[in-house]
């Protein structure tokens, strides 16, 4: 385990961590487009939504050392 993911682990695993946390869930991995999204929208999105997992991992392997 690295520094940087217990840091991600202490910042992320306060109130205000979870807070802002869940609402990036919500504006990214919970946000669906429509069928007439672009390409352009479609890639935008699934960028943010891999941010979004890799901020979730590095918290899950800050706290289980793994």
């Amino acid at each position: 385990m690295t520094e940087i993911e217990k840091q991600y682990a202490r910042t992320f695993g306060t109130d205000d961590g979870r807070a802002v946390l869940a609402h990036m869930r919500k504006i990214t991995l919970e946000r669906t487009l429509g069928p007439n999204a672009t390409d352009n929208e479609l890639r935008w999105a699934e960028s943010n939504r891999a941010f979004v997992r890799q901020i979730e991992q590095m918290i899950a392997r800050g706290k289980t050392g793994g």
